[in-house]
């Protein structure tokens, strides 16, 4: 009996670690909407920079997420609109996966990793097909981010280099004209099992 009862508290024992441990994998927070701050973190960058007039704009709701909005044009040689955070480390590691919380029109839009270095319009990009007025939770992991610069996949640029990328953000530039609408509740990182 008391070899019984000493294997039915060890293999609770481990239920409970391995319950503790499963906590601590939650995603965890990378930007969230919530601070009075939040705007500060974020800048729009739009095909203007290239001679464009799409409008793309951002603001922090009353319901504390981030709305990215505005109109995508064609004209002047013009077709994207951006969101993207301001530089600054983030602190990814190899094997992490980021997860966004977000509501769009049915769109396709991009995740945008920046990296510091001074690369002329450089990026890793993941794509991020949102669904009409409904709540979705998108996983990307960065290996399956593939390097782009002025939108064309960049083929000999390697993988991203998680230590390297200082800003993230969206992008539309599916060459579809007229408004548009993207909601972010939050953006986390999942980090993978050691």
């Amino acid at each position: 009996m008391g070899t019984r009862r000493l294997f039915c508290g060890s293999v609770l024992a481990l239920l409970l670690s391995g319950a503790f441990l499963m906590a601590d994998d939650k995603p965890q927070p990378l930007f969230d909407f919530t601070g009075a701050d939040a705007a500060k973190e974020w800048q729009a960058v739009n095909d203007g920079v290239m001679g464009g007039v799409s409008e793309g704009k951002f603001k922090i709701t009353d319901k504390k997420t981030l709305e990215f909005f505005g109109t995508l044009s064609l004209e002047n040689n013009g077709g994207f609109a951006s969101v993207r955070t301001k530089a600054k480390k983030l602190g990814l590691q190899k094997g992490d996966t980021l997860v966004a919380k977000v509501r769009g029109d049915g769109r396709e839009y991009l995740m945008n990793l920046y990296l510091n270095k001074p690369l002329m319009a450089f990026s890793y990009r993941a794509t991020v097909q949102s669904k009409e007025d409904e709540w979705i939770e998108i996983k990307l992991p960065l290996d399956k981010f593939e390097a782009t610069s002025f939108g064309r996949v960049v083929k000999d640029a390697g993988a991203v280099k998680p230590e390297e990328v200082n800003a993230l953000g969206f992008m539309l530039s599916d060459k579809k004209a007229g408004a548009f609408k993207l909601e972010i509740e939050s953006i986390k990182v999942e980090r993978a099992a050691n």
